[in-house]
């Protein structure tokens, strides 16, 4: 798993992490039982502190992104039960913010669709 990190960014590494895997698994890159790197090693080899991948993993937890024993590690699941609230809120807001800039429902869609598709957005 190729991890790009930003140690410039506003966003926290822990959350860029969270969000890396989610896209991943998303991607079809991760799959369902796949099994993720320990704490440790995935602290060394994006050069961060165990404490912070740490809380990656146990946001991705508490999400329903992965599974954790002690036994077998960290594991790729998908959470049930739909989108949860507050990322239909963080929807709503991005769509809101795309239409202060200018976009017109239809441009939303077509830009909704190549994103889902993984095609980069034009700039």
């Amino acid at each position: 798993m190729l991890l790009r990190l930003d140690f410039n960014s506003d966003i926290p590494i822990y959350q860029q992490l969270r969000n890396q895997i989610v896209s991943a698994v998303a991607a079809g890159e991760l799959r369902p039982g796949e099994r993720l790197p320990t704490v440790r090693a995935l602290a060394e080899e994006c050069g961060i502190n165990m404490m912070t991948a740490s809380k990656a993993y146990q946001l991705l937890k508490a999400e329903g992104y992965v599974a954790a024993n002690r036994r077998g590690g960290v594991m790729v699941r998908l959470p049930a039960g739909g989108a949860a609230p507050e990322t239909l809120e963080g929807l709503r807001l991005r769509l809101c913010e795309l239409r202060l800039a200018g976009l017109s429902r239809e441009e939303i869609l077509k830009l909704c669709g190549r994103l889902y598709d993984g095609e980069e957005a034009e700039r």
